[in-house]
């Protein structure tokens, strides 16, 4: 039960990586940061702010879509868009560095604990694991649902557009731009669920979870669904997760 959980919030990061890059064809190599803001800034509104878990996680998704959309917009008005990835690489490992620093904010090293779960204190602590194994799978089919959705609407036609070839959806009279600052705020509002689902699973978030090796399960698992392609995502997380966490059981 408990690994199936983390199959559904790490398939929750492949889908949003895989409508970043795999739809829009935008390179995002500051996932594990993002990922980590997500979890940072729903554990933070909780323990510092006062919000319930519901709100939490609404905000946690907006501040992530919004830095995501700030850095898509400054970035790919002034350069290319080869040099995108590298920015976002950047960004990460400032939110990082973030994260390991500022104690007054994040506690540093030391982490954030007794992160509270989504109506722990009402439901039966022998029953919870249930509660929150249906939590996530819903949220992750809402999430596949919300995609499929854009994917099939106008915007997802202009996003395979401009994936395939900004010039052509330029001279057919579309703003690229705009397109891929929405293509990517939209990904990292779900990179902002996926984070708040972790620090709610764990209860304790430290920056050291938050490392590269996130940034290779998550293109790990898009590549093995096959690019573009969200149930694949799905499969290919759940895959890569019960490998790497089902095998502790092995010997």
């Amino acid at each position: 039960i408990l690994i199936s959980i983390v199959v559904c919030f790490s398939a929750i990061l492949a889908l949003a990586l895989n409508f970043q890059w795999g739809l829009g064809g935008m390179v995002n190599f500051g996932l594990a940061g993002l990922y980590a803001l997500g979890a940072y800034a729903s554990a933070l509104l909780i323990l510092k702010g006062g919000a319930n878990t519901f709100f939490a996680t609404l905000g946690a998704m907006a501040i992530v879509a919004v830095v995501c959309g700030v850095v898509a917009f400054v970035t790919l008005r002034v350069t290319e868009e080869d040099y995108f990835a590298i920015v976002t690489l950047g960004v990460g490992e400032m939110l990082r560095l973030v994260a390991l620093n500022e104690d007054w904010l994040t506690k540093g090293a030391l982490g954030l604990a007794g992160i509270p779960r989504p109506l722990g204190d009402v439901i039966a602590p022998e029953y919870y694991q249930y509660f929150l194994l249906g939590l996530a799978v819903a949220l992750l089919i809402g999430t596949l649902w919300i995609l499929n959705a854009i994917a099939r609407s106008p915007f997802g036609r202009i996003m395979r557009a401009v994936r395939e070839d900004d010039i052509v959806a330029a001279t057919l009279g579309k703003h690229v731009l705009w397109a891929r600052v929405r293509i990517f705020a939209i990904g990292g509002a779900f990179i902002g669920l996926a984070g708040s689902l972790h620090a709610f699973y764990y209860q304790y978030i430290d920056p050291t979870q938050f490392t590269n090796i996130v940034i290779a399960y998550a293109f790990m698992a898009v590549i093995a669904g096959g690019r573009g392609a969200h149930q694949g995502a799905i499969w290919g997380a759940a895959a890569v997760m019960v490998l790497l966490e089902g095998s502790r059981f092995a010997k």
